[in-house]
């Protein structure tokens, strides 16, 4: 799969590539690139017979650059940066498919200490030695161990997405070392799993790679660089079923070590050569390996602040502050799929909002939306409900949902509570500005709902669906300005903790039989109250 990905002001966005692609200013393009240097259509992008991508700059003013070359025509190559005016493009494409990951396996077997020809501790090639023990051979090799920092750390520089940094980094190795095939496998959930896969013949994509077991337990486990011996040629192979049905006759499998931890393997291996690779190529190899764990580690950290960022913009206007930490730090995990649970809606809108919003202007109305949901909000967060949505002057919250909630019923009615309370605060304010108070109506329900990620390919909401949720709206229809009413199935929890007034049984669209509903006008033994402690319903 080929894509290009946008990468400028702190924007990353993937665009996969058809046989026909364009890039440009306008809204039409495949890649639409809001970039005012760009043309309104810059270049094209188009699949060739043998499956690479042509890229073709249409003319442009400022032209179309893959690196630092302005280039009318190229075809691109994996990791390739394409700069139009101000914007960055990278290219990616994933050689090693599902389907290649899927051939590499790690076979058990009896690969014994003899069959190893040579290790190295992880930490080992990083050492330099004190300037009066140097030598000319000492020298040669600390200077070969920058060098290979240096041509990997620009190969690698910036590159904070491993599907495209793992195949730079087997890339390079293939420069620097007589490879034919290369596995790169990164250890997740305390098992390795190959991540990248490269040959040296695109011939041989298709055949099954088979590691030794015993070879990456030494890797692993003792923290160390492992130098096979030639298994085709070498008598002490007799047994090692993994390495002799593949005609392996060398390989070198290096740790990826981020300080102490492990993050994974590096495989290389030979199928020409006897004795293809030496001992100074185990320790350029180990030098590799340790240059690119330190990458890995920060495409890693950059994956997680990046989900972080998005968890954060996902859930920060639906949950507490408090909730989205606690989602972020991984405290609290959300179901992604539907699920059945027990959740209180609670419905809130304001009472003659329709008259209100034909006699005022248009702007004044929203800035008193907005000030109205920000004080409503407030409210709603201290008492961890999720803000599912608004609906014109309408707001629909939820309490154990998606996080679970205990007594979810008492936090929506001490929530309905002071949002009336707050609502008195807000009118105080808007009757010094000389403005009409506003009246909210509200409405509670208790009950079993379908909860999860709901929506197109394109857009997806969490929320809340069942007849539980038609009724807390039904409420909060019928509730008049100043009440919280609430069903039956709420008050189950709460009656003990509140004052409240049994209304006649009532009938709500889509149910067959009345409702028994209660107005709740407050906590018991609070003398503040949110109005009158008058027991009464107004006609």
């Amino acid at each position: 799969m080929a894509k290009l990905i946008l990468l400028t002001g702190g924007i990353r966005k993937e665009f996969e590539l058809g046989e026909f692609n364009t890039i440009g200013r306008h809204p039409d393009n495949s890649v639409q690139i809001l970039d005012r240097i760009v043309s309104k259509e810059h270049a094209h992008v188009i699949q060739q017979s043998d499956g690479t991508f042509m890229l073709k700059d249409l003319g442009s003013l400022n032209g179309t650059y893959v690196g630092n070359t302005r280039v009318h025509e190229q075809i691109l190559k994996h990791g390739d940066e394409i700069t139009m005016g101000s914007t960055r493009l990278l290219y990616s494409e994933r050689p090693a498919t599902e389907e290649s990951l899927q051939r590499v396996t790690i076979a058990p077997s009896h690969f014994n200490e003899s069959h190893i020809r040579h290790k190295v501790d992880a930490d080992k090639s990083e050492r330099f030695l004190p300037a009066k023990d140097l030598s000319l051979d000492t020298l040669k090799r600390d200077y070969e161990k920058l060098r290979i920092a240096h041509e990997l750390g620009q190969a690698i520089m910036g590159i904070l997405d491993l599907e495209t940094l793992l195949p730079k980094i087997l890339d390079k190795s293939f420069e620097l070392l007589p490879a034919d095939r290369g596995v790169i496998l990164l250890m997740e959930s305390g098992t390795l799993q190959p991540k990248y896969v490269k040959h040296k013949n695109p011939k041989q994509v298709n055949e099954q790679i088979v590691l030794s077991n015993a070879i990456l337990s030494e890797v692993t486990q003792q923290k160390r660089a492992v130098l096979s011996s030639d298994a085709s040629m070498d008598a002490r192979f007799v047994g090692s079923h993994s390495i002799i049905m593949q005609g392996i006759r060398s390989t070198m499998s290096v740790p990826l070590m981020h300080g102490s931890e492990l993050l994974g393997v590096m495989h290389l291996d030979s199928q020409i050569a006897a004795n293809a690779f030496t001992e100074k190529d185990l320790q350029l190899f180990n030098s590799i390996a340790n240059q690119a764990a330190a990458a890995i580690q920060n495409a890693r950290l950059a994956k997680k602040i990046e989900e972080e960022a998005k968890t954060r913009a996902q859930f920060q206007r639906l949950l507490s502050p408090k909730l989205v930490e606690q989602l972020v730090s991984g405290q609290l995990h959300l179901e992604k799929v539907g699920e059945l649970r027990e959740v209180t809606m609670l419905f809130s809108d304001i009472r003659g909002f329709t008259a209100m919003s034909e006699k005022a202007k248009a702007t004044e109305i929203v800035a008193m939306l907005n000030e109205y949901f920000e004080s409503m909000v407030d409210v709603l967060f201290r008492w961890n409900g999720t803000l599912d949505k608004y609906v014109g002057d309408e707001i629909m919250a939820l309490f154990g949902a998606p996080v679970p909630m205990e007594d979810s019923s008492w936090h929506a009615v001490q929530c309905a509570i002071d949002m009336q309370a707050a609502l008195r605060d807000f009118n105080q304010k808007r009757s010094l500005r000389g403005l009409e108070p506003i009246q909210i109506g509200i409405g509670i329900n208790t009950g079993m709902v379908v909860s999860g990620a709901i929506g197109s390919s394109h857009t997806m909401q969490y929320t809340v669906i069942g007849d539980a949720v038609n009724t807390a709206s039904r409420l909060c229809s019928i509730a008049k300005p100043g009440e919280i009413i609430v069903s039956e199935s709420t008050l189950a929890s709460v009656q003990d903790k509140v004052e409240m007034i049994a209304l006649p049984p009532t009938k709500v669209k889509g149910k067959v039989s009345a409702l028994r509903i209660f107005n709740v006008v407050g906590r018991k033994g609070d003398s503040s109250g949110f109005f009158s402690k008058e027991l009464t319903r107004p006609g």
